[in-house]
């Protein structure tokens, strides 16, 4: 698989109907009416009543099972998958190779609820991937049911994660992390993981030469009671993926693209097939850890009546505000952050910063601009 034409197709099948960050059912129902109707199935209903999609492509032996907004804020895989969706249509060799070895069935928006209202969790406020023991949920039970019909071979479990993640101790942002999930409590190495972390490997191999060193391992911690845990624990290579913060890209496009490989890579080493795996190229991987601040204001002085100098470390909360997405800064730690790093950084140099009409500035605050010796800075991406 060459990057460079997988780029070149790209740019014919990326969704225009799909930008940004706030995806849902009537954003991808745009898409799927444009498919064939025999590929769309509803696989359930969300507790508020949405339709569940599914989609199927693909006649081959091997069956793979994905699903994406698990969690409803969490959507740049599903644009990612849309974007694999109009390629898997056209006639190409990649994914005629693909389909030729693999049938694929896809759920796009599993808690269309939570997209929505842009969420993490669903309607009756529970998280789905902490659900998967109980099944107390519809859209649990539905993703049981299309796992327990379907009879997968592989799973893979897509989400996103917040811009506060970095790989391992380096200022460099987590722009993409992978796991394949323990299944027991000694997070013994079994067949079954030892596949997902093959597949995992062969993908950071591609993305090194796209991203090199922006990869990251997502932590091994295991709990039963999440999805990828549960279907690995029953015999099931999952694995998971995390699209993160690629620099600048707060509606998530640059890294919808690197998930768009990664889903293709993913599935051309499975429809390859697997004769041996090796894990030690996937425990090179560096750890997946929470270093980073949307921004950094280094050195700064917050009273005139203070010498002392201080950071501030400011995070961006994600409101829905007219089905738009608006990212609003906030005061998350006023500390020394040597250790900590932003993806925009200030040294101020002990001059005095202050909020808005000169309030002073305090954790938990959410502040659209400082005024730094009068001077106004706009905090916003």
């Amino acid at each position: 698989m060459k990057i460079e034409h997988l780029n070149s197709l790209y740019t014919l099948v990326k969704s225009s109907e799909l930008f940004g960050r706030y995806i849902t059912n009537s954003d991808i129902e745009l898409c799927l009416k444009k498919f064939p109707e025999s590929l769309v199935n509803v696989v359930g209903y969300s507790v508020e009543k949405r339709p569940i999609y599914s989609v199927q492509f693909g006649k081959g032996p091997k069956r793979v099972l994905l699903w994406s907004q698990m969690h409803g804020n969490e959507s740049t895989t599903t644009k990612a998958l849309f974007d694999c969706f109009n390629l898997f249509l056209t006639n190409n060799a990649i994914p005629n190779a693909i389909l030729e070895s693999c049938t694929l069935l896809v759920i796009p928006i599993l808690n269309p609820d939570g997209a929505e209202h842009y969420t993490r969790l669903n309607a009756n406020e529970v998280d789905l991937n902490r659900d998967a023991q109980d099944l107390s949920q519809p859209e649990s039970k539905a993703l049981r049911q299309v796992f327990d019909d379907f009879k997968p071979d592989f799973c893979f479990n897509l989400h996103g994660q917040r811009t506060i993640y970095n790989v391992g101790t380096a200022n460099v942002s987590s722009i993409l992390s992978f796991l394949s999930p323990a299944q027991n409590k000694e997070r013994s190495l079994t067949p079954n993981r030892r596949v997902g972390m093959h597949i995992i490997s062969k993908i950071n191999e591609m993305l090194q030469c796209v991203i090199s060193g922006a990869v990251a391992r997502y932590d091994d911690g295991f709990n039963l009671n999440c999805v990828g845990d549960t279907f690995q624990k029953l015999g099931i290579p999952t694995i998971l993926f995390e699209a993160g913060h690629y620099p600048d890209d707060y509606n998530r496009e640059e890294v919808g693209y690197l998930v768009f490989l990664s889903i293709l890579k993913g599935l051309e080493v499975i429809s390859e097939g697997i004769t041996e795996t090796k894990h030690e190229d996937y425990f090179a991987i560096p750890d997946n850890n929470k270093l980073f601040y949307d921004i950094i204001i280094r050195n700064a002085r917050l009273s005139v009546d203070s010498n002392e100098v201080i950071d501030l470390g400011i995070l961006y909360t994600e409101q829905l505000n007219n089905r738009k997405i608006e990212f609003i800064p906030k005061i998350e730690a006023i500390s020394k952050l040597d250790d900590f790093f932003g993806h925009k950084e200030m040294d101020v140099n002990g001059q005095l910063v202050l909020g808005e009409e000169g309030m002073e500035i305090v954790v938990g605050n959410e502040i659209d601009f400082v005024c730094i010796n009068n001077e106004k800075i706009a905090l916003k991406p």
